[in-house]
Order: C-alpha cells, then structure tokens, then sequence
C-alpha cells in the first residue's frame, strides 16, 4: 500500500486556480484602461514608473505553502488635459442652404462654388433669391446672381432679392452671408408709396443702405416714368425714412429748375406720421394775398389722430379748423370737425367795411353693436353759424350752401332685459333753419317703453280672438325744448325761455278677425300730460290790450279716446290669354274703414275778458302752447276711409330660354284717403274732408323714379276763398276741385346699364346738409384737392383695356330730376314750379372726363345752379379745372399735383375766391 502525500496535493489545487485569476484581472485592466482612454495625435505620453502589485499572502495555516509573486503590470495614467493646439473649421453657414436650378448646378471643389443656372432659386435663412445664374462662393460666404442673356440679345429673368419684408429687383447682385453686407446693381425696390431705382446700392446691414445715381418716383413705371426726383447720394432705411443730397425733380426726363439741397421723406411702415402740410396761395380782392391750409398733422396714436389747419388774408381774417378721426375695433370709431373763422371785409373807414365771426361744428359717432348689444350711442353733429357755408372763405360746397337746413341729433339707449321687457333712451336734437336763422332744440328728450304686456293670454299659448289680444302698453316721453335764435345761441336767455314737459301714455289694444275675410282693431289711449309752464290770459287795462302772464309751477291735464278699424285684402286678376305678350294684370286692393271718437275736455277751459268792459269774452285752456298739446274743446268724432291698391302685370319674357313670365310692376301704390266729420255743423267745420290722392311707379328697369299727389277737395269756395258748405258740382263746377298737385321724376343711368354708384367723397356734403347726388355739383375739399371730382375706381390702364374702350360705347352717367307743383288753393290755377335738373358725367378719352350740372326753371325762367368739371389723368398726376359760371356761388378752380398722399404738397392749385 503507498501513502499518498495529501498535502502536496491540496497545494497545487489551491495555487492553480489563484494564479489563473490573477492573470485574467490584470490583462482585462489593461483592455478596460486602453479602451476608456482618449487619443489624439499630437499627445507625446510620458512613461511612468511601474506600479508594484502588492504581495498576496495565502490564507493557508500551513507554513509549508510557497508564496507566489505575480509578475509587475505597467499601468498607463491618461492625461485629462487636451493638448491639440489647432481647433476644427467651423461650417461657413449657420442654416440650411436650398438650392435648385432649371438648366443645371454645378459644383467645382477645387474653387469652392457651386453655380446655378437657368431659373436659380436659393433660400437660406430669411434670404430668397431668384435669378437666371447664381453662384455662391462656400469658402468666402459670398453669393452672386446676374441676368441672362437670350437668343436675341435681350436680358431676361432679372435677379429677385428678398431679405424680409424687403424685395430688390436689381440687374445684379453680391451678397455676403456672414456680414450680410451687399452690393447691388441698378436695383429696384418698393418702399409705401415710392418706387425706387438706384444705379449703386450697398447694404451696409439689414437696416442702412446706401445709394448712388438713385432716383425716386410714385410712377407705376419706375424704368420709364412721366416724372422723378433725381439724386446722387442717398442713405435710405427701409420702412422709416429717406435722407438724401442734392435733389432735382425732373419731368418727362427733362430736369426742371425745381431742386432742394437735400431732401427728407418718411416712410413709416404705420398708417400714418406726423408732418406739416403746406399751404396753398391766393389772392382777393376784398382780403388781399393769403395763405390758405396752412397746419400740422399729429399721428397721436393707432386710435386718434388731429389735423390743424389755418388760414391767413393781409386784411386781417383769418380762420382755423381742428379736424380729429378716432376708431376702437370693436367699439367705435367716429371724428369731429371745428371750424372758426374771423372775416374782415374791405378796410377800417371805408362804407363797405364788416367784420364778423362765423364757425361750424360737426361730430359723428357710431358705436360698434359687438361692443354692447344691449345698449347704443350714435351722434351726428351739424351745427354753428346759419351763414357759414354762405359766407365760409375756405368751403366750396355748393351742395351745403343752397341747403336750408342744419340738423343734428345725439342718442343714447339701453334695454333691460326684464320681464316685460323695459327700453329708455336720451336724445339732444337740434334743427338751424340757414334763413330764417331759428334754431329748436331738444335737451334732452327722454322716452321710456315697457313692452306689450297680455293679461288674459297664456305665456306660450296662442293668441287668437278679442280676449286674448288684449295688450297694454306703458310710454313715457319727457322733453325739455328751446326755440332760439343765432344771436342768442347758447346765452343764458336760451335756458330761460326753455319749456318742459312730460306726456304719459297707456295705450289698450286688441285686434281679431272678423267673418273670416275681414281684419278688426281696436284700441283706448289714455294720456296724461305734464307741463312746468302754463299761462293766465286777462285784459290789461294799462296796455288797453289781452296779455298773457307765464306761471312757472307744475300742472297737468289727462285725455283719453277711441279708434276702431276694420280691413280687408281683395285680389283681381285679369287674364288675356297665354298667347299675348300681357298674359295677365293683378290688382290688388286694401280697403279700410276706421272711426275716431275723442270728447270734449272743458273742464281744463277758463275764460277771459277781450275788453275793458268785461262784457266780452272768449274760452281759452292754460295750456295753450304746451309741448304736447292741448286738450280738445269740440268733440272729434269721424269716420276715415282709406284705400291702397297696387297693379302688376306677367308679361312674356324676352329670354327665350326662360319658361316663366316676368313680373313687372305697373303701380307701386295708389292711395286714396278722406275722413268724415260726424259732429260737423256745416258752418264752422264741414262734414267731408279733401280727398288726397297719391302714388308712385318705377320705370326701365327701376332707373325711373316717379311720385305723384293730388288733393281734391268736394266743397266750393266763396269769392273771399274760403271753403262753404256747398258742394263744388252744385256751385256749377266739376265733382271735386282739385287744390293741389304734384309730380316728381328721377331717373339715374349709365352706359354699362346700371346705376349710378353713389359717391364715397359725397359723404362730406351730407354731413353738412348737402345732397347725397350730384345734381347741385360736386363739392372741392379745398384741404385735399387730390381727391377727383368723379366715381374713380381704381383700374389697369393696360393696352388691352384701351383697346376695349374704343371698341365699345363712350362711358358716362347721367341723373336726371324733374319736378311739377300746381296750385288752385284759391281759383290761381297756375304753375308753381316747374324744374329740371340734369347731372351728366362721360369719359371722352381714357384720360379725359367731363361733367356737367345744371338745370332750368320755367317759372323763374332762369338757368339753375351750373357747373363744368374736367379732369386729366396724368398716371401719377391728376390735373382737374371746375367752373360754375352763374349766380352768387359763381367760381373756378385748377388743380395740377401728385396723386400720392406722401408727395401731396407738390402741386399748383389755383382758385377764384368768392366775395361774400
């Protein structure tokens, strides 16, 4: 048997595998610090000592074991510091470049380009540039574009150079992508209104250019304009402002004398800036030289601006006017207008020598309903001087100046959605007759409504039948009136002779049918009114005369009365047969029958004496001359009968294609109305009242406006002319006798067959109390003569359109008015007017239009208002010459200028002054 030596064994089992891990460990250190290390190229890696590995003893307990020592491991120390001293190339664009050509693109590395051609196109960044070849420089961040040359010679697909909002049509191009620096050749460029072409541009950044061989000019054509400002240095900033050297302005490429050292326009890219306004001249005869329009403009804010505008005469007079638009979106918008003027006629000394104040003010306002459904405000201001636009040394306003009337009115109203429904509303008005110079006034009137309220209907049940059309109603209407004059306008005796009242009114009503065809409504009012004023009238004894004593206190009357009606809708329709042009005529008839019955209210009646004596006297009511009235002293009680008819007519339809007839109308309406007195004595007050015949007609297609009126009256008059209680057939005359009678026609046409468009610019006239047409004249805004005295709209005046013009009929317009008044009141049976009126405007070239407006009076016999319009268009330029030769508003006017608003101060405009 052999021993075996068990611990020889246990030994070799024990080192083998501590030997094999060791190995492992370090080779895979190495591998991990080898792998997680940076490298670079220019790194000179210095050797470090070798680190020892620390002896590892055995965990063995016996002595007899060998210690194994590993071999040493050179481990390598990674230096964190980078020592590359040559940094990487940045790439020469920041963004992404797009580019793509029609022919082909072409890219040479050796040069570093790459070139476009044919229909080039490249974007990058906010840069778009189009051009026929584009070469871009990727070494030196630079870009070239040109034009190309075609078969013929001829340059085409000039570059297009778009940084923004700006566009640069130029014949060449070189731009810098890195300091966005560029120089451009023979460039074209629009900036607001101007249009600019430069022989020289550098962009120095995205906010200065520079400019040489620039000209600037508001034509269409900015290659070959009728006019330009020529200049050889300019530094331009887009969207705000030009400075430039030495400008001259030049004309059908001829310089004229007129020239600046320098020169400085705005270019806002807002709506509007402030600037000055130039004045223009003239001279009078009566005022000597002036200076008319002379002010400032003040872009205040997006919501409101203010123009100021003087005038100035060597006499002495002057005036000032103070113009302001303002608009919320969403809310309102509105302006205001303050014209004062001092006017001196002739000098101190002499007979015809007159100073006097005049002015006029005007304010609109219109609130936005989005703002606030249930409430509005709205106000439309004419008021001032009656004289004004008579005497007025700055307004041309025909249209205003033969009006009689200046009205005005301010309202406020609000709804309160309550059950019923409650409704107030405030309104100041005022009425200015120019003639008589009487001014009323209400300040201000108040009205309260409650809505329809049906006591005996369900909420949403129906209502039919008498019972259940039962409504009442509550209003209440407050006025606190003036009537005045001009000379006292606005003093303290105004307020003092104002009278106030209040009128309170219940209105019952019902309404039902009645044996099925027939229409029935009934209805009480009740009133009650209150007055602040009333009088006492007696005979005053020292004054041998009746006298009426005001009494300022509080007082009231109440009234109350009865109304009935009852109508009916009968149809008629004639027939003449499918074949015939007229297939059928309907008549259509509204008859209607209604009695009036109001007492007699004595009770609010006193009497007075008409005499020394006593003996004598006469009924009166203290509230004679009330706002609202006063009470009735006779019974009212009449019977009224009314009839409307219109007629309308199918006719064959000159559309073959179309199967239905056309409808025309024959008579819009045809009313006839009288009453019946059931309380008439005879003597006093007679039973029938005048007949009052009325109607109207459209004709030609709705151009043709015609009205028309009688009154025929059944009774015959005496030789004094007052009516008697005898029929006019039994006083050897006809049935009725015809009193009065009227006849309007007004007719608008066109060459294009439609009517005539209503002026924008005629705005002004209304708001003064003008004419919303043309029939009296055209009216010159002498602050802004650019504007055209004719409906321009904005058109291409290209070949083709010239070409069709005079293939086809001359355009024009014309407005036709005629009107006819006889009167037999008092047996005069004669005209008393008889009038026509005629307004024609036609384009006699594509450049050239006229316009007349006259009229004649074959009463008067005398020619009417008259004026003669002309006007040239110049493209960019507009020349205009207007002319009324007769009458007290006899002038002329010639205007040449710039049609632009921001070259609007260069023009010669040259008019009459009218010696008021």
């Amino acid at each position: 048997m052999t021993c075996q030596k068990t611990g020889h064994n246990f030994t070799k089992i024990a080192f083998i595998p501590l030997h094999t891990n060791l190995f492992n460990i370090v080779l895979l250190s190495l591998f991990l610090s080898l792998g997680s290390g940076k490298l670079y190229s220019q790194d000179i890696v210095k050797k470090k000592a070798a680190i020892q590995a620390p002896t590892k003893k055995s965990t063995a307990t016996n002595p007899s074991v060998p210690v194994i020592t590993p071999k040493p491991v050179v481990v390598v120390a990674t230096d964190s510091i980078k020592k590359d001293s040559l940094k990487p190339k940045k790439a020469f664009l920041d963004g992404k470049v797009r580019y793509k050509a029609e022919h082909y693109v072409k890219i040479d590395q050796k040069k570093k380009q790459i070139t476009l051609y044919d229909q080039a196109e490249l974007y990058y960044e906010d840069v778009e540039l189009k051009s026929g070849k584009i070469i871009m420089d990727y070494e030196k961040n630079e870009v070239y574009a040109g034009r190309l040359k075609d078969s013929t010679g001829a340059y085409t697909q000039y570059p297009n150079f778009k940084q923004g909002a700006n566009v640069v049509e130029p014949d060449s191009i070189r731009f810098n992508f890195k300091t966005k620096k560029a120089l451009i050749w023979n460039s074209r460029s629009d900036q607001g209104e101007f249009k600019i072409k430069a022989a020289v541009t550098k962009k120095e950044n995205d906010s200065v250019y520079f400019l040489k061989g620039a000209r600037f000019t508001t034509s269409k054509d900015v290659d070959n304009p009728e006019y330009y400002f020529q200049t050889n240095k300019v530094k331009f900033i887009p969207g705000k402002k030009v400075v430039t050297g030495l400008t001259n302005m030049v004309i059908a490429n001829v310089p004229t004398p007129i020239a600046l050292p320098f020169a400085f326009f705005p270019m806002s890219k807002e709506n509007s800036v402030s600037g000055l306004i130039l004045p223009s001249y003239n001279d009078s005869n009566t005022r000597g030289f002036s200076l008319q329009n002379l002010g400032y403009y003040f872009a205040l804010s997006d919501n409101y601006d203010l123009t100021v505008l003087g005038d100035y005469y060597t006499n002495g007079s002057y005036g000032m006017r103070f113009e302001s638009a303002y608009a919320k979106r969403y809310s309102y918008r509105g302006n205001i207008n303050v014209r004062f003027e001092n006017l001196i006629t002739s000098e101190r000394g002499y007979p015809d020598y007159s100073k006097q104040n005049i002015y006029n003010i005007q304010w609109s306002h219109a609130k936005d309903s989005k703002a606030n459904p249930n409430s509005t405000f709205s106000a439309s201001v004419n008021l001032g001087s009656s004289r004004y636009f008579q005497q007025s040394i700055n307004q041309v306003n025909i249209g205003s100046n033969l009006n009689n009337t200046l009205s005005s009115s301010v309202s406020y109203s609000k709804t309160f959605n309550t059950v019923p429904q409650l409704r107030m509303s405030l309104t100041a008005t005022h009425s200015q007759n120019t003639q008589t110079q009487e001014i009323n006034m209400t300040l201000p009137t108040l009205q309260v409504s409650v809505d329809r309220i049906y006591p005996f209907s369900s909420k949403d049940g129906p209502r039919k039948g008498f019972i259940k059309n039962i409504n009442l109603q509550y209003n209440l209407n407050g006025r606190n009136s003036i009537v005045t004059n001009d000379s006292l306008f606005f003093k303290p005796q105004m307020f003092r002779d104002a009278r106030v009242g209040f009128q309170h009114s219940i209105p019952l009503s019902t309404n039902f049918k009645l044996f099925k065809y027939f229409s029935a409504t009934s209805s009480i009012n009740y009133e009650e009114i209150w007055t602040t004023k009333t009088i006492e009238r007696s005979f005053d004894v020292d004054q041998s005369q009746v006298v009426d004593k005001t009494v300022n206190e509080f007082d009231a009357f109440r009234t109350y009365n009865f109304s009935t009606s009852i109508g009916t809708t009968i149809y008629g329709t004639f027939n003449f047969g499918e074949n015939k042009k007229i297939k059928s005529i309907r008549h259509v008839m509204r008859p209607s029958v209604s009695y009036g019955y109001t007492p007699s209210f004595e009770k609010y009646y006193d009497t007075y004496a008409t005499d020394a004596s006593g003996t004598m006297r006469q009924q009166y009511t203290r509230f004679e001359n009330g706002l609202y009235g006063a009470p009735g002293l006779n019974n009212a009680n009449t019977l009224g009968f009314d009839l409307s008819n219109t007629f309308e007519a199918k006719v064959t339809d000159k559309d073959s294609t179309k199967v239905e007839p056309k409808k025309i109308m024959l008579l819009n309406n045809l009313n006839l109305s009288t009453s019946y007195n059931l309380d008439a004595d005879g003597v006093t007050s007679l039973a029938f009242a005048p007949i009052r015949v009325s109607g109207g007609t459209n004709l030609f297609d709705n151009k043709m406006n015609v009205n028309f009126g009688a009154t025929l009256d059944p009774y015959a008059i005496d030789n004094s002319g007052n009516r008697i209680n005898v029929f006019n057939i039994n006083n050897g005359g006809s049935l009725f006798r015809m009193t009065s009678s009227n006849m309007t026609i007004n007719y608008s046409l066109s060459s294009q067959g439609k009517d005539k468009k209503k002026k924008d610019k005629n705005s002004l006239s209304q708001r003064n109390g003008g004419r919303e047409d043309d029939l009296f004249g055209t009216n010159t805004d002498l602050g802004d003569s650019r504007k055209s005295q004719f409906d321009d709209e904005e058109e291409d005046e290209g070949e083709d359109k010239i070409a069709e013009f005079f293939n086809a009929k001359l355009p024009w317009d014309m407005t036709f008015a005629y009107s006819l008044t006889y009167g037999n009141n008092n047996r005069e049976n004669q005209i008393i007017g008889n009038s026509i009126m005629i307004s024609a405007n036609a384009d006699l070239t594509p450049k050239w239009k006229a316009g007349i407006s006259t009229g004649y009076d074959f009463v008067q016999k005398g020619v009417t208002f008259t004026q003669l319009r002309f006007e040239r268009d110049l493209l960019s330029w507009r020349m205009d010459f207007n002319w009324s030769p007769f009458g007290e508003n006899a002038n002329w006017g010639f205007f040449i200028g710039i049609k632009s608003g921001i070259l609007s101060d260069i023009k010669w405009d040259k008019r009459s002054v009218i010696n008021r």
